[in-house]
Formats: structure tokens, sequence, C-alpha cells
């Protein structure tokens, strides 16, 4: 094998493992939404609405706490979308890389 063939083989793993870490990223930031989604609808059906800050628990009004997490469930999603383009364009990088070794 030679030093081209190896260097793009290395490419390739590198690749990989940036595209195993944006997995990991992506599916921390799905199970915060998760969370938030949980959050939002027991939010609907409680009478009073509290929020934890630091070590302290206050009260906060539900309207606010609502809006609150509705902004952190759409910046989540915006960062799964970049995540997930990220993602497909490391894929085709590899795949490209993938064909010139088996081509050349």
């Amino acid at each position: 094998m030679n030093n081209a063939h190896q260097e793009q083989l290395q490419r390739i793993q590198l690749l990989e493992q940036n595209i195993q870490a944006i997995n990991m990223q992506k599916q921390q930031f799905q199970t915060q939404l998760f969370e938030i989604d949980g959050a939002a609808r027991e939010l609907q059906t409680s009478p009073v609405a509290y929020k934890i800050i630091g070590g302290l628990m206050i009260s906060i009004e539900k309207e606010t706490l609502t809006k609150e997490l509705a902004s952190k469930k759409e910046l989540l999603e915006l960062r799964i979308q970049t995540l997930e383009k990220q993602e497909n364009q490391l894929k085709e990088k590899v795949k490209k890389l993938q064909g010139d070794v088996l081509n050349g």
C-alpha cells in the first residue's frame, strides 16, 4: 500500500471518528429535546410552575416558562439540524475517499 492510500485511509478514519462525535452530540441534544417536551406536557396540566435556578426552586408564571421551553426546544432543533448537515457532509467525504482508495 502506498503512502497516498495510507493517508486517505487515515483521513477516512478521522472522518468516521468525527461522525461518531457528531452522533453522540446529536443524541445528547435529542435527549434534552425529549426532556423539554415532557416538561412542556406536564406544564400544561400543572396549576403552578416552578423553575430551578442554582440551588433554588422558585415559582414562575406558566406562560413565561412555556416560552422559555419553546425557545430552548427551537434552539435544540436548530442544533440537531446543523449536526445532521455536518454528518451528511462528512459521510459524503468518506464515500468519496473510499471510492478514491478503491479505484486508484
